[in-house]
């Protein structure tokens, strides 16, 4: 569905050199602290930029040659970008029926209702979730095959990031053909909503792992620095020195749990694996 290879976009003091693939019927994450390179990335993929070198692949062919007709197959939410706001809802619909062939009135208007984004109010006037919504809502709206999202519950309060995430779940469920790739700072979004995970830093891909494998066989091990001496760390993925002792990241709990039953083992999280594979480090 989508294909980066490295995919290269110098700055004055930052420097992209990314490799990811988003494939059918998956919701893939993408985490990273801030600065990373995850706009760049996205906006990259999107030809928003242009990069320096490597390919970008959309629906199996090369981005540059989508054209306008392809490029309705996809539904995108940034995070530095949305509408006019001295426009109403309303004022919208005239415009979205033009550019997406594909765009359902009825339906957008029913989801802002059920949302409670009035169509006759200056979206200038909506709070900081309302837009978001609205966004999201847009993003949704014209059967697009992928959906590229930047911080897409960005500024909404628990209930409204629910609605949405249960709304992106349905949406995967109604075609066989569709995908979305989701930027977040919200851990438990991605963990509840991906099927796979991508971490960036610095520019660079440093980890991509199926959610199920990430919750279920990495964990944090908490120990003393003599039980840190006599560990065997070939399943250790980075490590940090503690007031305590040592923390050290694995992918293979189970192996810690039978063979080291006095080192704490604790659930691992998105949160955790940022912390450790950035902060930690290398055996």
């Amino acid at each position: 569905m989508l294909k980066l290879r490295n995919v290269k976009k110098k700055y004055k003091d930052f420097e992209l050199d990314c490799s990811m693939e988003v494939r059918p019927g998956m919701i893939t994450g993408f985490v990273g602290k801030n600065g990373a390179g995850k706009t760049t990335t996205l906006k990259a993929a999107l030809g928003l930029i242009r990069p320096d070198g490597g390919e970008v692949e959309l629906f199996g062919k090369p981005a540059a040659v989508l054209g306008k007709a392809g490029r309705t197959r996809l539904g995108v939410v940034l995070a530095d970008s949305g509408f006019c706001g001295y426009l109403t809802i309303r004022d919208l619909l005239p415009s979205l029926e033009r550019m997406y062939p594909k765009f359902d009135r009825a339906a957008f208007l029913e989801k802002c209702n059920r949302f409670h984004l009035s169509d006759n109010k200056k979206i200038k006037d909506f709070s900081t979730g309302m837009r978001q919504k609205l966004h999201v809502l847009f993003a949704l709206s014209h059967d697009a095959r992928l959906l590229i999202l930047d911080e897409p519950t960005a500024g909404m309060d628990v209930l409204g990031r629910d609605e949405i995430l249960d709304m992106f779940r349905e949406y995967m469920e109604e075609k066989e053909d569709r995908a979305m790739l989701v930027s977040s700072h919200i851990a438990g979004d991605l963990e509840s909503l991906c099927d796979d995970i991508y971490m960036i830093n610095d520019g660079h891909i440093i980890f991509h792992e199926e959610t199920d494998a990430l919750l279920g066989d990495y964990a944090l091990l908490k120990m003393t620095r003599e039980q840190y001496q006599k560990l065997d760390k070939s399943h250790v993925l980075r490590f940090r020195e503690e007031n305590y002792g040592y923390s050290c990241l694995t992918d293979q709990k189970a192996f810690y749990m039978d063979n080291y039953p006095d080192v704490t083992v604790e659930n691992n999280g998105i949160d955790t694996l940022i912390t450790m594979m950035i902060r930690g480090e290398r055996v």
